[in-house]
């Protein structure tokens, strides 16, 4: 039998106008092995098949509780009946009696049955066969001798439900016993039979097992029809073995049969998207198919994805001339084609084309494109997607809006103006639609809003959303609270949080944690104070960042016994310090001048040795909070700067990078300023240098912390290289370092300099300010350039820079 299918299938393959395949697919080509998808492949229908397979209702399947089969009177198993239970009488009656036969009393069994011979139909065949599925062997006898009444012809419905029967739920070949007594009694019901279970194994992807049909029904001496060769060359495009679609539709063509419309844009698209298009217009040309828009649609969508874009627009070019309208679905499957492959140059191209045709995009792909081009970073187009959607008559929505701020406002590095601009424009859009951000976009574009100084627009966002239906919770309300004083606007984020209050959401300890380290930043620790009240009355727990805040406030206030107090309670509560904790209160204790107490609890951090004055802050205390970081050394460097013991913190310098803790540029930059102000300006540029080799580069702070040295040592000429070089490594110069730098040459007399620098000074974009003005003109008078001084003071006031008294 496999003999005879590899014969048949591979003499055809010779006269195949198709590129020439691999010879050792031919010995494999039909190895039966059960390696096929078991997907579902929808269209496999010949509309000319004198027996369709569409509108092949399944029959469904009975419980056990359908068809409990029960023992005879006389007690014997052998005998079985069913339950009438929805199924008609005569069909119970029917498989009762057939059920109760052992196989060798038929006769007996075709009496009984004369009585139904007038009422065989459709129904009552396939019912009869549902119940009597367990005994197969008496389901054939009945099928055959259904196909004899007269009246009664089998359908396509009757056939599947026998074969239903026959494959039992596994993947064996039906006995071929089977087979030889149906054809024993009717050839053409058995032909039909094997094309349609060819077929059935096709649709679901089971190409093997239709192929072993298929050399079984060929040895019954049967030809596949039209239908069954449509359904083969489907289920192997379907699997993607072209070669073997090849073979198949050879022995088709040879057969006479030709391609129905939807096997052949299958089959097109399947060579379009291997890049063999052209074969795919020879294959057209030998079916003889009028070519209409859905094949053409068909192949573009196989060049899209073989990615051949340009000959997929040539395609558009060949319709027209075809006098083939390309569709909204051409179009769209173009558009999507283009997309999916990242080409959005094309996909400009191509909606600018189809819109100016009447076809428009769906919602999905417009919400497609708006995200493509955002994630392109093209915002601009991406907003104009917005308009275009209007001109199409398909009105953006949630998931567009959102999409285009999130894109432009959700990333960690700040929009700029323009692109912010576009967010704040498809904001007013969204608001005028109705449309409402999420959470996290009111977060995002609130920041945003923040960062350009926009206030009171970021704190009209939730106002506008909650008239929209927004509903803000506590976190929505935490984050835009904590934009505002990461700016610096407390006195809003202060309104926003009593707002928030009185819409009955509940602060939680994020929230007020915010708001309290925010105000002890500006000073304001009464206000603090009473929030951290409020909180702990309200049966709100701070946490280990609350506590420290305040505490962190109250020691920079010089308020050290309130600290303590603060502290002693945090114990209480069972909140455990950690190295923020410590470090926060070394740097409030250098900060509140009590600098040997900061010194004695970051001793106490590297011992247990017991230290009185500081045994408080380590009654509980975690291991690894006692553990030193880069911000802990860094807040004791810097107190001991401040009180001029530079040679303690360059020995805890030295310590640190001992203990494997790798020094800042915060670090680094506040030595450097207390070498510097402490006149040792060789041990600066040596840390200078040592914090170059640890790849850190200087900031403003330490620059201006280098030339106010030179100033004061009055070395203009180094201090001038200092700035030239800060300027080359694009480190803008403050206006104070700017004034400094010209009052310096204003009193080295070298006046001309000074104004040169000035001048330039506003060429970088950094503007004098009334003091600079006033070293300059100082200067002039001083060198006797009156006129200058004069001409400079007009200047000044044409600015808009008011002299001071």
């Amino acid at each position: 039998m496999r003999k005879r299918l590899f014969n048949s299938l591979l003499s055809y393959s010779k006269s195949l106008h198709f590129p020439p395949r691999n010879p050792q697919l031919n010995r494999i080509i039909f190895q039966f092995i059960s390696t096929s998808s078991p997907a579902n492949l929808d269209g496999l229908i010949d509309p000319d098949d004198p027996f369709p397979l569409q509108n092949n209702p399944r029959v469904e399947p009975v419980s056990a509780q359908d068809f409990a089969f029960l023992s005879s009177d006389s007690g014997t198993s052998t005998k079985q009946k069913v339950n009438a239970r929805k199924f008609s009488l005569d069909a119970v009656l029917i498989a009762n009696t057939i059920l109760s036969d052992n196989g060798e009393l038929w006769y007996r069994t075709q009496i009984f049955l004369r009585q139904f011979r007038g009422s065989i139909n459709e129904k009552l065949v396939v019912e009869v066969l549902n119940l009597v599925k367990m005994k197969p062997d008496l389901a054939v006898k009945f099928f055959i001798w259904a196909g004899k009444q007269s009246g009664y012809s089998h359908t396509v419905n009757v056939i599947n439900s026998l074969l239903d029967l026959l494959e039992s739920g596994n993947d064996d070949p039906i006995p071929e016993k089977f087979l030889l007594e149906i054809r024993d009694d009717d050839e053409v019901i058995l032909k039909k039979l094997l094309n349609l279970l060819i077929g059935k194994y096709c649709k679901n992807g089971l190409w093997n097992m239709a192929l072993e049909e298929l050399g079984r029904l060929k040895d019954f001496g049967y030809k596949p029809s039209r239908v069954t060769y449509c359904a083969l060359v489907q289920v192997f495009l379907q699997a993607d073995r072209l070669d073997t679609a090849h073979l198949v539709y050879g022995e088709m063509s040879d057969a006479g049969f030709r391609m129905d419309g939807y096997t052949l844009r299958c089959y097109a698209y399947s060579l379009c998207r291997t890049g063999q298009w052209r074969e795919a217009l020879a294959l057209i040309e030998k079916e003889e198919f009028k070519v209409d828009t859905a094949l053409y649609t068909k192949m573009i969508s196989g060049l899209c994805e073989a990615s051949l874009f340009e000959e997929a627009m040539d395609f558009l070019n060949r319709m027209r001339a075809d006098s083939c309208v390309p569709d909204v679905v051409t179009y769209r499957v173009l558009l999507c084609g283009c997309l999916n492959k990242g080409q959005l140059d094309m996909c400009k191209i191509i909606l600018n084309i189809m819109i100016a045709e009447g076809c428009y995009p769906s919602l999905g792909i417009f919400n497609s494109l708006v995200h493509a081009y955002c994630r392109s970073g093209d915002y601009s187009f991406a907003y104009k997607l917005l308009k275009k959607m209007v001109k199409c008559g398909c009105q953006p929505g949630h998931v567009a809006y959102n999409k285009l701020i999130s894109s432009i406002c959700g990333n960690e590095e700040l929009p700029s103006s323009d692109v912010l601009e576009l967010a704040e424009n498809a904001y007013s859009k969204m608001l005028a639609d109705g449309v409402v951000l999420n959470k996290i976009n009111v977060s995002n574009f609130s920041r945003c809003l923040c960062s350009v100084r926009k206030f009171e627009k970021a704190c009209k966002i939730i106002h506008e959303m909650m008239r929209k239906g927004f509903i803000p919770d506590t976190s929505t309300y935490s984050k835009v609270i904590a934009h505002l004083c990461n700016a610096s606007k407390v006195e809003n984020a202060f309104l926003l949080f009593e707002e928030m209050k009185k819409n009955g959401v509940v602060p939680d300890v994020r929230t007020y944690t915010i708001l309290i380290d925010s105000f002890c930043k500006v000073g304001l620790i009464e206000q603090a104070r009473n929030w951290f009240d409020e909180m702990v009355k309200g049966g709100c727990a701070p946490n280990v960042v609350t506590y420290t805040a305040l505490i962190h406030a109250y020691l920079k206030a010089r308020k050290v016994s309130k600290a303590d107090e603060l502290f002693e309670m945090m114990l209480s509560k069972g909140c455990i310090p950690n190295v923020v904790t410590y470090t926060a209160l070394i740097d409030g204790h250098c900060k509140a001048g009590q600098i040997e107490k900061a010194c004695q609890i970051f001793a106490r951090m590297q011992t247990n040795a017991e230290i009185p004055d500081v045994d408080l802050y380590f009654k509980e205390v975690d291991n690894e909070a006692k553990t030193p970081n880069v911000y802990t050394y860094g807040a004791l460097v810097d107190g001991l700067c401040k009180v001029y013991k530079v040679k303690e913190a360059h020995e805890l310098l030295e310590g640190m990078s001992a203990s494997g803790c790798k020094p800042n540029r915060v670090v680094f930059g506040a030595l450097i300023d207390g070498f510097c102000k402490a006149g040792k300006l060789d041990e600066a540029q040596e840390v200078f240098s040592e914090m170059l080799e640890h790849g850190y580069d200087p900031n403003t702070f330490i620059y201006s912390s280098l030339m106010n040295r030179l100033f004061k040592d009055k070395r203009m000429d180094l201090a001038l290289k200092v700035l030239f070089k800060m300027l080359e490594n694009s480190c803008t110069p403050d206006v104070i370092i700017y004034t400094e730098m010209i009052d310096g040459l204003c009193k080295s007399g070298k006046t001309d300099e000074a104004y040169k620098l000035m001048l330039m000074m506003e060429e970088k974009g950094c503007y004098p300010n009334v003091v600079t003005y006033t070293a300059m003109i100082d200067g002039f008078g001083k060198a006797g350039k009156i006129d200058k001084g004069l001409e400079l003071l007009e200047q000044m006031g044409s600015k808009g820079c008011a002299p001071d008294s």
